[in-house]
Order: structure tokens, then sequence, then C-alpha cells
């Protein structure tokens, strides 16, 4: 389960904070919100919306709409409370970028978790295919299926190899270089290889 980004009403205060640095429409907003958490964290526009009205009733943002769409800017009373939190919005910060690495874990778990079942698949797949073979006809001849069988074995075999070892080498580069693993990728990422993991369990198996 993927752990909460904010905290209980830290989300109203981190607003106030983006629109510090500079005016904001609300696709703008969510946009900021999903790059400062690496794409592990896109709040909903039923997410945003109602705590910039809730900001704009008490006098903390206020809004200008220019055509279709509607700025939102910090006003001085909302400067002035940003001023007065400096010390929970640093804690709020910090609590930030131990949520994003937590969930990067997570994600960097998963991503391991596919590949060890997509290998395990594979082996039992050819461990399978082995004990048939054992039981059939031998062929004679430079025809003989098994030998194929073999070669696509280890070609299939090495082709999981490099792509684990060059899916591995990218994920740990991005990582070490500070960048955050988008979990809405690594989840297409690990449904992907489950498909592929069936699917070559099943024509195994025809």
């Amino acid at each position: 389960m993927t752990p909460a980004v904010f905290s209980h009403g830290d989300l109203r205060l981190y607003l106030l904070s983006l629109l510090a640095e500079s005016p904001q429409h609300g696709y703008g907003i969510i946009q900021a919100l999903t790059d400062r958490t690496g794409g592990t964290y896109t709040p909903s526009a039923g997410t945003i919306y109602p705590r910039l009205a809730k900001l704009e009733e008490e006098g903390l943002v206020t809004k200008t709409v220019d055509g279709r769409t509607t700025i939102y800017a910090i006003t001085d009373a909302g400067r002035a409370e940003l001023a007065s939190r400096e010390d929970d919005l640093a804690g709020i910060e910090d609590d930030l970028a131990d949520s994003v690495r937590l969930i990067a874990n997570e994600v960097r778990q998963s991503v391991q978790e596919a590949m060890k079942s997509l290998r395990a698949d594979l082996a039992s797949a050819a461990n399978e295919e082995r004990k048939g073979a054992k039981t059939r006809p031998r062929a004679a001849g430079p025809d003989d299926p098994r030998v194929a069988s073999r070669e696509e074995l280890g070609r299939a075999d090495a082709v999981v190899n490099a792509f684990r070892a060059r899916i591995r080498s990218d994920l740990r580069t991005h990582v070490a270089r500070g960048g955050v693993l988008a979990a809405s990728v690594v989840s297409e990422l690990e449904n992907a290889l489950d498909t592929a993991a069936k699917a070559v369990t099943r024509a195994l198996k025809d």
C-alpha cells in the first residue's frame, strides 16, 4: 500500500508555499505537485480546488479569471501565515522527501519481484519442456526439434538477462542521480512483465 504523501492539513500549507513562488492556475498547481514528488503523487482536481476555495474564503488566496483560465495568487495574509509557520513548512518538506523515498523503495521492490516472477516462470516452463522432451521419441538428423529448442532456450535466457541488466542499470542510475521513480510508470512495467510471463507460459503449455 502506497503511503500518504501529505499528512492531514499539510497540503493546505504547501499550496500556499507554491503560490508564494508564483501565481498558478489549477492545472499548474497539480503539475507542480507532480514534479516536486517525482511523479509519485498527482492530486486530483477534487483534492486541489476545494482547498483553494477554502484558502480563498480565509483571505489567504485570491483568484482572477482570464478567459477560461482561473489564476490563483497568494495574498499578504497568506504570506504572513507562511512566515509564521516556517518551521512547519520545513517539516512538511522533510516529510515529503521521506515519503517520496519510501515510495521509490516500494517501486524498486515491485520491479525486483516482477523480474523474479518472470524468471521463475521461464525456468519452470523450460523445465517442463525438458521433462516432456525425455518422454518423446528421439528424433534423428539435423532437423531434431530438441536442438532448435535448446538454441531458442539459450537465446531466450540471454534476452531476459540482457533486459534485466538494462532495466536494473537504468533504475539504479536514475535513483543515484537523485531522480524519483514514477509509481505509474513502474506499475505499467510490472503489468507488462506479468502479461509477458503469462503469455510465455500459455504458449509453452499449448
